[in-house]
């Protein structure tokens, strides 16, 4: 929402600009140097990327324009989630959540939590890890270390959707020179005929560097920047449940393991003691809809 909003606040205030320096609009209205930066950058995009790539930029595009999963309320659930996954291995054995970790789908505790369900990634990394501790003989250190493998190379293959479009605003300016170029050749075409039309022809030419210029610095770079905060947000996340998991299999409490993970979520999302310990103990849907308001 707010990056539709920053979008026609930077678009508009340009436009604005201009017309308050009794620009006329329709001169800025060159859709041949669009398709010219544009069609250009596209082809640079699937010229430099691989398709899982090309599907990460849709995909995290797609994300920036709706609201960060990532919530106060998000947390509380996946804490309360953890709470009861490990206070029944902790009362029952490791080997009751077995039927569990093993097909989550039909798990009758993970079907109360859709959304963590639904992300498979999550989801692979909370029961992979506890599927490997049911094994035994495996110390915290190295789980440890085994899911800061699994967290960096998870945040390096979220980063390279990123990179791309990135590399493609950093583009746009040298394609927006191009287009201005080729619009001074057009130019030189024209010398000899009347002044006006020669004026007109500049200014395309120049419209062109102006488009480059905006659409990397104003669109694209923004874009990929906030793409580049969601993948973040979504490490940070792993973090918590890292944290949680390592605390749990060097002996501590549930409710001590995920006070812990408490400690470790970002400090704009981070719920008080109190929230936590309510939503824990029972009073969890109070306490979600007081973190979601």
């Amino acid at each position: 929402m707010f990056a539709i909003i920053g979008i026609l606040i930077v678009f508009g205030a340009v436009v604005g600009g201009f017309l308050m320096e009794h620009g006329h609009l329709k001169v800025l209205l060159q859709p041949s140097e669009l398709v010219i930066i544009a069609g250009a950058a596209l082809g640079t995009v699937l010229v430099a990327n691989p398709l899982y790539i090309l599907k990460g930029i849709g995909g995290g595009l797609a994300g920036v324009f709706g609201s960060s999963p990532f919530s106060q309320s998000y947390y509380l659930e996946s804490l309360k989630m953890m709470y009861e996954l490990l206070t029944k291995a902790r009362k029952d054995g490791l080997v009751a959540l077995e039927s569990d970790i093993e097909d989550p789908e039909k798990s009758q505790l993970f079907s109360k939590y859709p959304d963590f369900l639904k992300n498979h990634h999550v989801r692979d990394f909370v029961c992979d890890t506890l599927r490997m501790v049911m094994t035994g003989g495996v110390e915290a250190f190295d789980v440890d270390q085994l899911l800061d493998l699994d967290m960096e190379v998870h945040h390096r293959d979220a980063h390279a959707p990123v990179t791309a479009l990135s590399t493609t605003a950093d583009s746009l300016p040298g394609l927006g020179i191009v287009a201005a170029v080729l619009g001074v050749v057009i130019t030189m075409g024209a010398l000899g005929g009347p002044p006006e039309e020669i004026g007109l022809h500049v200014a395309a030419a120049l419209v062109g560097t102006f488009l480059g210029i905006l659409l990397c610095y104003g669109l694209v770079g923004p874009l990929a920047a906030n793409m580049g905060k969601r993948a973040d947000e979504e490490h940070a996340y792993l973090y918590v449940l890292r944290v949680l998991m390592v605390a749990f299999v060097k002996g501590t409490a549930p409710i001590m393991a995920v006070e812990v993970a408490r400690r470790a979520i970002p400090g704009h999302v981070r719920p008080s003691f109190q929230e936590l310990e309510s939503t824990c103990r029972g009073n969890g849907a109070a306490a979600a809809a007081t973190a979601s308001a």
